[in-house]
């Protein structure tokens, strides 16, 4: 089958012709893939950033955010079914550790995260589990959703978060309107009657996060702490969602914070720098977002269905990866690139 690999990291992947993997295990199941998802998450990944922190060895298969048809299933698997359309959640879990069994599947003490640390889903074929898989409703298709599989999923995990913070009458800021935060915007806004403020440098995202209902738009120019401080009365936000990260937006995230108020980390890249005594003297929280439980994904799907969540996309061939990927690192992508493999165009 057709797949996507890194060899070496600093180098752009390959499209190789590997075997294709199969059922072993009786909660396995094997996926035939529709569409998987490009994010930032893969370009560190080709960067080498996550090399130490996943212990992968390479040459191995890109893709965390995936969605297609089930083709066949373990001896124990009843949840799903041979021709079932699915989304995956990005790790394979065990279902038997505390964490599992609280409901916090992200931090299985035994999972494995395809994509990252295994092969993943910029292929024809995924090997992952029952467990993973979130049946979707009629009239969605895998094209149209696998990005919520990470992006759309670790941006509705921090918002179900910060819900008790954002009561009527709140403020919110966004930062950074791309493949995570136009996803974050629609989420925000059909859970909450907080008061969304958007930052993002590109015209074209502001345009779109404009479209979804009432949101102030700053332009990230230079100046957009100052027009955020000025549209909260100088006090800031009761909530930031940062979903950049990284290249400064960190430091406009805690200086658009308000006192006592939650700045949560989604994108990452860059680092915190903020003297203790600030902390402690403001009593901000500084909250990490690690993609989110499988119940957040069905209830993402939910919402989908509804028509309160849509992706904004692009869609490449799988043989394509690399312009897509030129495409991201040049911020042309103002929503999220989609990989569909030729065996999977059920479109």
């Amino acid at each position: 089958m057709k797949a996507v690999r890194v060899h070496a990291y600093g180098k752009p992947p390959s499209i190789d012709d590997i075997p294709e993997p199969s059922i072993s295990g009786p909660l396995d199941i094997l996926v035939e893939v529709g569409a998987a998802g490009l994010c930032r998450t893969d370009l560190h990944v080709i960067e080498g950033q996550w090399a130490e922190k996943s212990g992968v060895k390479l040459p191995y298969v890109l893709g965390h955010e995936n969605a297609g048809w089930v083709r066949e299933i373990g001896s124990a698997v009843t949840n799903v079914a041979p021709g079932d359309p699915v989304i995956l959640h990005p790790l394979v879990t065990c279902g038997l550790c505390r964490p599992c069994r609280s409901g916090v599947d992200q931090h299985c003490e035994n999972s494995r995260f395809p994509g990252i640390d295994s092969d993943g889903g910029m292929a024809e074929l995924l090997l992952t589990s029952a467990r993973s898989a979130v049946k979707l409703a009629p009239g969605l298709e895998p094209v149209d959703v696998a990005a919520l599989a990470d992006a759309g999923l670790t941006a509705y995990h921090a918002i179900r978060k910060a819900l008790p913070l954002l009561y009527p009458g709140s403020t919110c800021v966004v930062i950074g309107v791309g493949g995570l935060g136009h996803i974050g915007v629609q989420c925000v806004l059909a859970t909450t009657a907080t008061n969304v403020i958007v930052v993002d440098r590109s015209d074209t995202a502001l345009e779109l996060a404009g479209s979804y209902g009432k949101v102030h738009v700053v332009k990230a120019d230079g100046r957009q702490v100052q027009r955020v401080l000025e549209l909260t009365g100088g006090a800031g936000a009761h909530v930031v969602l940062d979903f950049v990260g990284e290249q400064g937006a960190e430091a406009d995230g805690l200086a658009m914070t308000r006192r006592a108020g939650s700045y949560f980390v989604i994108g990452y890249g860059g680092r915190i720098e903020i003297p203790t005594m600030d902390l402690i003297f403001t009593e901000r929280n500084i909250i990490g977002n690690l993609v989110g439980t499988y119940t957040e994904l069905d209830e993402l799907m939910t919402m989908t269905a509804e028509g309160n969540v849509r992706l904004h996309t692009q869609v490449f061939p799988l043989e394509d990866i690399n312009h897509a990927i030129e495409d991201l690192e040049a911020g042309r992508l103002p929503g999220r690139a989609i990989l569909v493999p030729n065996r999977g165009r059920r479109i």
